[in-house]
């Protein structure tokens, strides 16, 4: 026992350290000659695109709105006279034709006139008393119409949209009367270059100022139409360029529109049906759902939407 201690066990202590110290000076001065293979990298990034499609669209706007009353009637005096007599107050509602006043010319032949309400109403400005004295032309009262209206806040660009729109629109008011059509719908920009739809509400539904609304507007349709994305156009309105995808090589070119649901839009000239197209506008992209391409090894790369290349 004594001479395995003293003798074999250190030399075998030293066999299996001078084997270790071997192995790791081959591995650093000595390595294998086999090369590694190279890598060479054989992703393609490829642009998204979408072939021309036969197909219906409709191009209809929805608006939230508001009943409001319309502007208030000027009732303004037809000579120099004095008042005679007072038939209404403030605040009275009247019917069309309502004697409001009556006036007594102060120049020969003095004549006596009654000045009646041009519509049905309630009077809203009104302090006249008898014995006051009126001037021609000047304002003598003012009368709320019995008639309201709906407008909706829109985006100027949606303006493009409404160009040759019809004049009617369907009215839809949560908790109120079946939906109905309102009529003579125009759009109107404040001095504050606010954009909005308007049109009348017909005097057989009962409305109250203040109701919210919405307001849906057909502004057209087609059908069998060629259709591609909204976001593979540039421009718009009437007309717009696309990238047509030939040969690998975007070909940039002019088309002409018609109908959109602001999703996709019609071609009626520039484009037949089967053309490949880009996608998106080159240096853009659109919408929710991110971009991918192929990365070359049987997978794909994703970009986040409204990534800039």
């Amino acid at each position: 026992m004594l001479v395995w201690r003293r003798w074999i066990f250190p030399i075998l202590m030293l066999v299996v350290c001078g084997a270790i110290a071997a192995a790791l000076v081959k591995l650093a001065f000595f390595p294998d000659e086999a090369q590694a293979a190279t890598v060479v990298p054989g992703g393609e990034v490829t642009a998204p695109t979408v072939a021309v499609e036969r197909g219906a669209v409709t191009d209809e706007l929805t608006i939230d709105g508001t009943v409001a009353r319309d502007d208030a009637i000027t009732v303004r005096s037809g000579v120099d006279a004095t008042i005679t007599s007072v038939a209404v107050g403030q605040g009275q509602a009247v019917t069309a034709g309502q004697v409001l006043f009556t006036v007594k010319a102060n120049e020969w032949p003095n004549t006596v006139t009654n000045i009646v309400a041009p519509e049905a109403g309630d009077v809203t400005s009104f302090e006249l008393v008898a014995g006051q004295s009126v001037s021609i032309g000047g304002e003598v009262a003012k009368i709320s119409p019995a008639r309201f209206h709906l407008m909706g806040t829109i985006e100027p660009v949606l303006l493009y949209r409404l160009v040759g729109a019809p004049t009617e629109a369907q009215v839809t008011i949560q908790g109120g009367p079946a939906p109905f059509t309102c009529t003579g719908l125009k759009v109107q920009v404040s001095e504050d270059g606010t954009t909005s739809v308007v049109c009348a509400v017909p005097g057989d539904q009962q409305v109250f100022a203040g109701l919210k609304a919405s307001l849906a507007v057909r502004v057209g349709s087609a059908d069998d139409a060629l259709l591609i994305p909204t976001t593979a156009v540039k421009g718009g309105a009437g007309t717009g360029v696309v990238w047509v995808d030939v040969d690998g090589t975007a070909e940039q070119r002019t088309v002409k529109l018609g109908v959109t649901d602001g999703t996709v839009v019609q071609v009626t000239e520039g484009l037949a049906e089967g053309d490949v197209v880009r996608q998106f506008v080159p240096g853009q992209t659109s919408g929710d759902e991110p971009v991918c391409y192929d990365d070359g090894a049987g997978g794909q790369y994703c970009e986040p939407a409204g990534m800039s290349w």
